[in-house]
């Protein structure tokens, strides 16, 4: 299969669907980031713990892991072996498509994931073998130039995708030794996810959750690797990006995103997004 340098840019540029196959010989340095789409990340090789959302994931190879539009993510890649891994992002238009089509929705892995806060598949080595052939399949369909290429790419995709899925529902209870988290902080992210547009100071946090803040600010960037600060911005401006993306006006979205200074919020979202939120139209 080709294999491609990593592109530390995160941005799709087609409008379903992107495959892309990414080897580094030595480690490389990512920072927290997120996606306006669906991400499949399918780990081949590497010295690599994941995190999503406060959560760190051991990674084996074969490991696949699930991420929406919401998740903040990063993986911390060590020395020790190449780092080797399929990513394949995903619009909403494309599993829109597949189920008026089909009748199916191939997003609820993702929406399950999401809910349940755990985002890592462990497949059986069949599996993980049917996946790889899928992979070489959807590669040598997008870079063909013969007549349904794209029709191919998009056929074996969707196999691939319900592989993923029926994956998911199997992977074993016993993978969650291989996730470290704390429950205090799992709770905190999950009062925060769902109180972005009400008061998230330290103080309503330290009442709320009946700790010191200075032990909560500690923990949580232990567990999370952001200051509580960084990571309640980074899911306002998630937040925001998103509502616009469903129609909402600027300022909709400034305050449903709990964001009380208009001004602020459109410096700190052009900071993170590189554009205005009044250029930011979904494709």
């Amino acid at each position: 299969m080709y294999r491609e340098e990593f592109n530390p840019t995160q941005i799709m540029t087609e409008k379903y669907f992107e495959y892309h196959h990414t080897y580094n010989e030595r480690p490389l340095s990512v920072d927290f980031h997120q996606h306006p789409f669906y991400e499949i990340y399918f780990f081949l090789s590497g010295n690599v713990t994941y995190t999503i959302e406060g959560k760190c994931y051991k990674l084996r190879p074969g490991d696949i892991l699930l991420t929406n539009s919401s998740d903040i993510h990063r993986p911390d890649i060590r020395e020790g072996k190449p780092y080797e891994r399929i990513v394949v992002w995903l619009s909403d238009d494309f599993f829109r498509m597949l189920k008026d089509f089909y009748g199916e929705d191939l997003s609820a892995c993702f929406s399950d994931a999401a809910s349940k806060d755990y985002r890592l598949i462990r497949p059986d080595s069949e599996n993980i073998t049917r996946l790889k052939t899928l992979c070489t399949q959807i590669s040598k369909a997008k870079s063909s130039s013969e007549f349904g290429s794209s029709a191919l790419a998009s056929a074996y995709l969707t196999e691939f995708l319900v592989q993923v899925s029926r994956a998911y529902y199997d992977t074993p209870d016993s993978v969650k030794y291989d996730v470290t988290e704390n429950e205090k902080i799992n709770q905190i992210v999950l009062f925060i996810n769902e109180n972005l547009s009400e008061d998230l100071s330290l103080g309503r946090l330290e009442d709320q959750f009946f700790t010191s803040k200075y032990h909560l600010s500690r923990q949580f960037k232990e567990f999370t690797g952001l200051s509580l600060y960084q990571y309640i911005m980074k899911k306002r401006l998630i937040t925001a990006r998103n509502l616009l993306r469903d129609g909402c006006t600027v300022m909709e979205a400034c305050l449903q995103s709990g964001f009380n200074d208009y001004s602020n919020f459109l410096k700190a979202f052009k900071r993170e997004f590189g554009k205005n939120p009044s250029q930011y139209f979904p494709d």
